[in-house]
């Protein structure tokens, strides 16, 4: 299994390149799909959410009310801690589970993480990191996404700056032009990944 590590910071345009990557035959590991899927109604870490949170985080058809639980949690350091917590363990046992599912085969497997850098993980045969400057970031969320401005804000200060990202990268993925540029990028990548040496054995991270 060739491990490639995937981050960005939030708007930078790493779904986009993991869905290319995936196009070009990568197994895609995507931590914020894995989230929502363990979110989803009938889920024990939804159940566990809305203890912790109150009623108010769920939404009138029974699914996770993500603004309102944003809205709770970007602006205070304890709340973020606590959902975390709810989380994460969930979300790293089910990566856990899937790269082992993966792990005697030779394929590309793209491990797509929000916060890659900020874990430490270092069982990986390279990191990707898709850089666009953070102004440019908080336009597209805001314009294609609708998002707050102050929402986006609020949580790129929760990630790892973008010199920290771009200084752990082994290949660096700017996304500040066209998508066809982004294409282009992305299609120089993909040798240079099938060509990588395989990871070490997954980390239970």
């Amino acid at each position: 299994m060739i491990l490639v590590g995937l981050t960005g910071g939030i708007g930078s345009g790493k779904s986009t390149v993991s869905a290319l990557l995936g196009d070009r035959g990568a197994v895609v590991i995507d931590a914020d799909a894995i989230t929502r899927e363990l979110q989803a109604p009938g889920q024990p870490v939804l159940d566990a959410i809305v203890e912790r949170f109150g009623p108010g985080v769920r939404a009138a058809d029974g699914t996770l009310d993500r603004q309102a639980l944003a809205d709770v949690v970007f602006s205070n350091g304890e709340a973020l801690a606590a959902l975390n917590a709810l989380v994460h363990p969930a979300v790293g046992a089910e990566i856990a589970r899937r790269l082992e599912a993966e792990s005697g085969s030779d394929r590309v497997v793209v491990l797509d993480v929000p916060l890659l850098v900020e874990s430490g993980r270092a069982d990986m045969s390279a990191l990707v990191v898709v850089d666009v400057d953070p102004e440019v970031a908080v336009s597209r969320l805001v314009a294609q996404r609708q998002m707050r401005e102050d929402d986006v804000r609020a949580r790129m200060a929760r990630q790892a700056s973008r010199a920290d990202r771009v200084a752990r990268a082994d290949v660096v993925i700017d996304n500040s032009g066209s998508r066809e540029e982004l294409h282009r990028q992305v299609e120089q990548l993909w040798p240079r990944l099938t060509a990588l040496p395989p990871a070490a054995a997954p980390s239970r991270r």
